[in-house]
């Protein structure tokens, strides 16, 4: 006899009532029921889990590489909004460290998504202040690790 799965026994409540099947498979797990466990939906889950938790550190890198670059290079202005960037560039630097802390194994994606990240950055600044291409160099003018560091914040 095949074990029964969870969609077997509550059919479609994975996608009826998300929360009740999460708290149905955590008590399932608990219980080391394993035979009603929806598998299936779990695993895709747990992985999308592991896809969003990157997903957050590209876009966390992203936002400070951008305001990085508009520190170093938007001087028209920069005048008026160095100091919403500086803040951006702390908090967002602030909120990957957490990120970090909690999934320890995702900082050697920094330098992996850096000079991805760093491209796609000085595309985003080279669009929204119309400076010349040349302006921005291709190649990072600092480190994936100058870019994390608190104490590199160009004026």
């Amino acid at each position: 006899m095949q074990p029964r799965t969870t969609s077997e026994q509550n059919p479609g409540l994975y996608d009826q009532d998300f929360y009740r099947w999460i708290q149905h498979t955590v008590q399932a797990l608990k219980d080391r029921d394993l035979d009603v466990v929806d598998w299936e939906n779990l695993i895709e889950e747990i992985d999308s889990m592991g896809r969003s938790e990157k997903k957050e550190l590209k876009s966390r890198l992203l936002v400070i590489l951008e305001h990085l670059l508009k520190l170093m290079f938007w001087e028209l202005e920069k005048a008026q909004n160095s100091r919403g960037w500086r803040n951006t560039v702390i908090e967002q630097r602030g909120q990957l460290e957490l990120l970090l802390d909690d999934s320890p194994s995702l900082k050697p994606m920094v330098q992996e998504l850096f000079l991805e990240s760093y491209a796609r950055a000085r595309t985003q600044v080279l669009q929204k202040s119309d400076l010349p291409s040349d302006r921005i160099p291709t190649l990072p003018p600092f480190s994936a690790d100058d870019a994390l560091n608190p104490d590199f914040l160009p004026r």
